[in-house]
Parts: C-alpha cells; sequence; structure tokens
C-alpha cells in the first residue's frame, strides 16, 4: 500500500503588505484627534484653571505652551523610532503614555505640577501621531489611501474646533465637583481622554497591523539636539516672553535661533550627503509637492490656531460669555468643516488643487464677516453674531487643510513614510503654536490701550492678510495630487 504525499507550494517572494481595514482606520484617527483637541481643549478652561490653582497669567501660558512646545520639539523623532522600532509599537506605547499623562493633568495639586504633566503629554502624543499617517501611507495606496488622507485631515481639522466647544461643555457641567470642589470642572478636559485611550488601545491591539521601514536608520543624536534648539529658542520667548515682560533671556533666546537653526540645517545636509539618513533629511525638500505644501500649511496653522485662542478670550473676558457659550459660538464652524470636508476629495478628483484657492478665498469672507460683526455689536458678540461669518470660514477651511495634507506626503515614497510624517506634523504643530504666540501676544498687548474689541477687531485684520497669503502659495501646488 503506498502513501500519496500532496506537497504545499512554497511562497516566495518578499511578504504581502498589511492592509488597513476600516475599524484600524477608525482607531488611528480616533488617535490623530486626540492630540488636536488636548492643544485646543484648555483655551476655555485657562480662567477656571487660573482661579483654582492660583496661577499667575505667565504660568497658564506655561499650561498651553509646555504641551505644545514638547510636542513640536519630539514629533520627527517620534516618526523615526516608529520606522525602527515598528509603528504599531510605538503607536500603542505613546497612545498608553498619553492616557497615564493625561490622568496626571487631571488629577495635578497645583499649577507647577500642571504644567510638567502637561509637557510630559506632549511628548506622549509626538510619540502616537506620527504613527498614524506613516502606517497609513504604508498599509494603503491608490484611491483607499486617498479616502484615508482625506478622512484624516478632515478628522484634523474638525479636532481643532471641537476641542474647544468640548472643552467649555466640560468646564461648566463640573461632573467631578463632587470629588474635587466647585470650581474644578477643567479637570474633566483631562480625564475624559482616559476612557478614550482605553477603547483607543483595545481596539488598537486588534486592528491596527505593524509596520516599520524596510531600511531603517538610527536616531540621529545631533539633529534631534538642534531641532529641539531652534523650535525651543523661536517658540518659548515667543510665548512667555509679553506675560514675563520681555526679560533679557527672552531677546538672547529669540537672538540665538537663526544660529540653532543654521547649525541643525548643515549637520541635516552634512549627514543627507554622506549617505545617512538625517532627522530631517534636506533631499526630502526635493520633492515638490512637500515643500510647497509645506510652505502653505504654515500660515495656514499659524491663523487657525491664533483665532481659537484669540476669540476664546474675547469672548469670555470681553463678551461676558460662560465657557459653554463661548464654545458652542464656533459650532458653526464645526458643523460646516466636517460637511465640506466630505465632499472635498469628490472636489478634488473633478478640479484638482484648486479647490484650496477657493476656499481660502471663502475663508477670507468669513472672517470678515466675523470681523464686521465684532466691529458693529460688540460686547453682544455670541453664536447669532458670528454664526455667517463662522459657517463660511468652516466651509473655506475645510477646503484647504484636508488637501494641503494630501499634498504634502502624496509623493512621499513609503520607506519615509515616518519621516514625511514626522516633518508634516511637526511643521503643522510648531505653526500652531507660533500662531498662539505670536496672534495671541498681539492681541493681548493691544487690549490695555485699544479695548477689547478694537484689539480683536486689529487681530482678525492681521490674520485676514494671512488668508490672503495663504491663497496666493496655493496658486502655486501642483495642480493634480498624485
Amino acid at each position: 500500500m503506498t502513501e500519496t504525499i500532496t506537497s504545499r507550494p512554497v511562497r516566495t517572494g518578499p511578504p504581502a503588505t498589511p492592509s488597513l481595514g476600516g475599524l484600524g482606520l477608525f482607531t488611528v484617527l480616533l488617535a490623530a484627534a486626540l492630540p488636536l483637541v488636548d492643544f485646543f481643549i484648555v483655551n476655555v478652561a485657562l480662567p477656571t484653571i487660573g482661579a483654582d490653582l492660583s496661577a499667575s497669567e505667565a504660568v497658564l501660558e506655561l499650561v498651553v505652551a509646555g504641551y505644545g512646545v514638547a510636542y513640536a520639539v519630539l514629533l520627527v523623532l517620534g516618526g523615526r523610532l516608529g520606522d525602527l522600532f515598528g509603528r504599531r509599537r510605538l503607536f500603542l506605547g505613546g497612545m498608553a503614555a498619553f492616557g497615564l499623562t493625561s490622568l496626571a493633568c487631571g488629577l495635578a495639586p497645583d499649577a507647577w505640577s500642571l504644567v510638567a504633566a502637561r509637557a510630559a503629554q506632549g511628548a506622549s502624543a509626538a510619540a502616537m501621531l506620527p504613527q498614524v499617517l506613516a502606517t497609513i501611507q504604508a498599509t494603503t495606496s491608490g484611491p483607499r489611501r486617498a479616502k484615508a488622507m482625506g478622512l484624516y485631515g478632515a478628522t484634523a481639522g474638525l479636532s481643532m474646533v471641537a476641542g474647544q466647544i468640548l472643552g467649555g461643555v466640560l468646564v461648566a457641567a463640573t461632573p467631578l465637583s463632587f470629588l474635587f470642589g466647585a470650581g474644578t470642572g477643567w479637570r474633566s478636559v483631562f480625564l475624559v481622554n482616559v476612557p478614550v485611550v482605553l477603547v483607543g488601545l483595545f481596539l488598537a491591539a486588534r486592528a491596527v497591523p505593524e509596520t516599520r521601514s524596510a531600511r531603517p536608520e538610527p536616531v540621529d543624536v545631533p539633529g534631534t539636539f538642534l531641532l529641539a534648539a531652534s523650535i525651543l529658542t523661536l517658540l518659548v520667548p515667543l510665548t512667555e516672553g509679553r506675560a514675563a515682560g520681555w526679560p533679557l533671556w527672552t531677546w538672547l533666546s529669540l537672538a540665538a535661533f537663526p544660529f540653532a537653526a543654521a547649525a541643525f540645517f548643515a549637520v541635516e545636509r552634512r549627514a543627507d550627503r554622506a549617505g545617512r539618513t538625517p532627522l530631517v533629511p534636506p533631499s526630502l525638500f526635493a520633492i515638490v509637492s512637500l515643500r510647497r505644501g509645506l510652505l502653505l500649511m504654515v500660515p495656514f496653522s499659524i491663523g487657525f490656531s491664533g483665532f481659537m485662542f484669540v476669540i476664546a478670550v474675547a469672548l469670555q473676558q470681553g463678551a461676558g460669555l460662560g465657557p459653554v457659550a463661548a464654545g458652542l459660538a464656533l459650532a458653526p464652524l464645526a458643523v460646516v468643516f466636517f460637511f465640506f470636508s466630505l465632499a472635498g476629495p469628490r472636489l478634488v478628483a473633478r478640479y484638482g488643487t484648486r479647490v484650496v484657492p477657493v476656499g481660502a478665498a471663502l475663508q477670507g469672507v468669513g472672517l470678515a464677516l466675523m470681523t464686521l460683526a465684532a466691529w458693529r455689536s460688540w460686547p453682544d458678540l455670541g453664536l447669532v453674531e458670528l454664526l455667517p461669518g463662522a459657517a463660511v470660514a468652516g466651509a473655506g477651511q475645510a477646503l484647504q487643510l484636508p488637501v494641503i495634507m494630501r499634498v504634502v506626503l502624496s509623493e512621499v515614497p513609503a520607506v519615509r513614510a515616518g519621516v514625511g510624517s514626522g516633518v508634516m506634523v511637526t511643521t503643522q504643530q510648531s505653526s500652531l503654536a507660533l500662531g498662539v504666540a505670536t496672534l495671541g501676544t498681539l492681541f493681548l498687548s493691544l487690549v490695555p490701550g485699544m479695548g477689547m474689541r478694537d484689539a480683536l477687531v486689529t487681530t482678525l485684520l492681521v490674520q485676514l492678510a494671512g488668508v490672503a497669503l495663504t491663497g496666493l502659495l496655493s496658486l502655486r501646488l501642483p495642480r493634480t495630487i498624485a
């Protein structure tokens, strides 16, 4: 009796590329929303934090800046570590750390403990967020990637507005007052992250595939330190200078910025020419779509974050609105942004990047309407007065941000997905922090001499000039997205 042995064919060649399913995409987009929500959620909570913790204005600005600066400084490093050790591993570790540091923020016993916890929270976000874009780049292609990137851009923009609205609701609801006492609703804006992170970790462990660079490079230590020095010497004095009275160290720091930036560029260029992979490869900027998209993202993000900070202060401290009313005044912007961002991919498929200058024009009209409302209606400024301008501006922003993000990463090779996403998010985050530092400082500096209304109108007009610059720069984008 003979036995027939049937052999199975042996699979040869490279392993199949992991695919990101619908649940996995939802999970990474949830993680993408968390850091941006937390950048903006504190804007309407700052007065309550100051009253409860007896924090000075300078310390309150550190609550915002500590998070934003740590986040911006470490983003590119987070992308590199994901390429090196595995993006899913860094994603899970960063998300877990984000939950723990959010818990530390919510339980902070004093203002300086909150500042330290916020900086740690920003560092955790920097480990988590670059893995989102890198995973999308590495696990999708063609129309699926276009759809995923469109949803990422929509999530990013919506998170920035929703964070401020959610912050107002949570501060006013004070669900934890029975534990911490009256006036402690601000703790909820941090503690709400904890259950969200637990859900995200559960889903990520099951639905997010592991990817890493085929040729990972070691960490660029000199480049990391010089990038950190460049960002710190610019953002810290701009953020803290006004509240601290512009002491000598702020001017020395600003004077050091161009030297730190020049040293960073020289070190990165030398490493690139030597065949190594620096933290931010200058050769990456040879990609026209990436270079022009990043140039466009700077004024857009500066204006976005500056507006959100200034309007939160003006509505609460000038117009006398409570945190809920101040947050809900921007609800039309969020709602219109959401629906227009869903239509964005179809518009881009038909008209290409020409939708971006149209979006800039719409945003400019909306901003002009809000400026006019502030001039005519002050101090009776709220949801009804801001509604027309906020709705039009939301439509314009939705036609810009998701498309810009797609353009930036459209031609980045998959092996450089972590580096490319880190560079893009660092540019965005640094610009968001710079917007609060510049437009926020301008507004608060003008208030004593001009009054709240005129300071708000002047700052909005400055932002309007930034929108015009964005529109002009968008004319240089590639007409189609690869």
